[in-house]
């Protein structure tokens, strides 16, 4: 069995558009097929990156200390075989809590690894699906950083393959129960490929 990472940024929780598509895709996943494990970053005490911080992370990967318990979230990622991220559109890209979390996965010698030619992704997930809303019409605007920077993630981790669903203009007097349902006509057909 295959181990699937849930990543839920939804901060609105049941409040969320985005939640609405993630919860459809967790109703849909095979659980014959996937272990699903759920992280609700919301619930997390995740600590950002400050001078402390950084410095004590320095000094634990110095040290080869890469099973402190501060290193938990970052062997999950690495160790997943499929990871989803279910996160909003914030401020052009995404908010600020997922960065974080990101943060506190990127490890030299668990999620990545630096070599003479430089860093190399340590990661085995097969596929990072990355499933969101956004207010106004985003898809293909260089204003849409979110989408590019889980992309550069993925890559840097040595995921092998990023995809996303996005329901675009929600924020807009469009007709939101058509652009929610064509998403998930989108997250239907992604089921099918993982």
């Amino acid at each position: 069995m295959e181990k699937l990472l849930y990543i839920d940024c939804c901060i609105r929780k049941e409040e969320s558009r985005t939640k609405i598509l993630g919860d459809y895709f967790l109703s849909k996943i095979d659980k014959a097929k996937y272990e699903v494990e759920y992280l609700s970053l919301m619930d997390l005490d995740l600590m950002y990156l400050n001078t402390r911080s950084l410095s004590l992370r320095d000094k634990l990967i110095e040290l080869g200390e890469l099973n402190h318990p501060r290193f938990n979230y970052a062997h999950q990622l690495s160790e997943a075989d499929v990871i989803v991220i279910a996160s909003p559109f914030y401020d052009l890209s995404i908010p600020a809590l997922l960065k974080v979390y990101i943060e506190n996965c990127t490890v030299d010698g668990i999620t990545f690894k630096s070599t003479e030619n430089g860093l190399v992704g340590l990661c085995k997930a097969k596929e990072m699906l990355y499933i969101t809303t956004r207010g106004g019409l985003m898809e293909g605007s260089p204003l849409e950083m979110g989408t590019s920077y889980l992309a550069g993630i993925c890559s840097f981790l040595g995921v092998q393959k990023f995809s996303y669903v996005a329901a675009d203009g929600l924020d807009m007097p469009l007709d939101h129960e058509k652009i929610i349902n064509e998403a998930k006509a989108k997250l239907d057909k992604k089921l099918e490929e993982l």
